[in-house]
């Protein structure tokens, strides 16, 4: 995978699949410890597949670490821990192959992991397949605003969503630049990948719209129906999303407008066909439009800059790590809030 830090090679190889079947280790001993890390990164040569992390975190002085891992995911918020104090807390990732956007660069293989934060300190650690039947996925289908984003200052709200989750859980991220409802659809390395990993229970995020821009409102209409048949017939479990909003404010301080709500260059309304189509299918609707345009509008002009590229790119339209961890938590939120993730299983 992508190395941010100097990684070690682990002694172990795993053999395991996104399939119904649970990983299985193979190989001399466990291997699967703190003999795959340094002070800053641990790099474990696992195969594609779900795996299960312990770590214990804290030392003899107070700390303050966080967890980050493959192509820039957050896996552990920050967390300080007391002087003598260590913590022990888990996580469940996905390493596939790309290991970011179905579209980009492999990456290397096997599972790479970096320890940050303010003053870090990482005592122990385990990675141990995951059991097929304990774990559930969240797939995500997007574009760049949900993507696990490559490099710095951007990041999708998908890269940021699995620190908001504990260990039975993961977040596979299929998000990918550029994408429409026709692209993902059209090109074998998006939907037609996705499809076949999806397993029974699994849930299925939808947010396609930021480049439909010449998409007529029927064909639109029909994607998102094709999207969530795609997901139903492998018995998962889809939940439409509509898209963050643009940051582009109208003199009286509002998003009042068709660029910062997504309605494209044909009139189309992208969250109303959303909406819609989630409730002519009885299909789970987050309706992140909503959630992104009352913070935006909260923060004002200025105070939202830091959500967006603004600063950095004069970019309205893609967030920062700091936005994108703030719209992740709008969508871990709509995630209890419609029990469509047990509660026990978010932080």
């Amino acid at each position: 995978m992508k190395r941010t830090a100097i990684t070690l090679l682990a002694t172990l190889t795993i053999a395991t699949a996104l399939s119904a079947v649970p990983a299985q280790a193979h190989g001399r001993g466990t291997g699967m410890g703190m003999e795959n890390c340094t002070a800053t990164a641990c790099h474990f040569d696992v195969a594609p597949g779900t795996y299960d992390v312990r770590v214990r975190l804290g030392g003899d002085t107070a700390a303050s670490t966080g967890i980050t891992g493959e192509t820039r995911r957050t896996l552990l918020a920050e967390t300080p821990t007391g002087a003598g104090e260590p913590v022990t807390r888990t996580f469940t990732v996905n390493v596939r192959t790309p290991e970011g956007e179905p579209t980009g660069v492999e990456g290397t293989p096997g599972l790479d992991l970096v320890v940050g934060g303010s003053a870090p300190a990482l005592a122990d650690i385990r990675v141990a397949p995951a059991a097929a039947r304990h774990t559930r996925q969240i797939f995500l289908v997007g574009d760049s605003t949900v993507c696990d984003q490559p490099g710095d200052p951007y990041s999708g709200w998908g890269q940021q969503l699995p620190q908001y989750l504990r260990k039975g859980v993961s977040v596979a991220n299929y998000g990918d630049s550029g994408e429409s409802t026709v692209t993902y659809l059209a090109d074998p390395r998006l939907f037609a990948t996705v499809r076949p990993l999806i397993r029974k229970g699994d849930l299925v995020l939808v947010q396609l719209a930021h480049n439909d821009k010449q998409t007529d409102e029927a064909t639109y209409r029909a994607n998102l129906e094709t999207l969530v048949a795609g997901v139903r017939d492998q018995g998962g479990r889809p939940v439409l999303v509509t898209p963050i909003v643009r940051r582009w404010f109208n003199s009286d301080g509002t998003l009042n407008n068709g660029t910062a709500l997504l309605v494209n260059g044909l009139g189309v309304d992208h969250p109303a066909v959303t909406r819609s189509v989630a409730a002519a299918h009885n299909v789970p609707l987050i309706d992140l439009t909503a959630r992104t345009k009352t913070l935006v509008e909260s923060l004002g002009v200025e105070g939202s800059k830091a959500l967006y590229l603004y600063n950095e790119k004069r970019d309205n339209t893609h967030t920062s790590a700091y936005g994108a961890t703030a719209y992740a938590e709008l969508v871990r939120d709509e995630l209890l809030a419609q029990h469509l993730v047990p509660e026990r299983l978010v932080r």
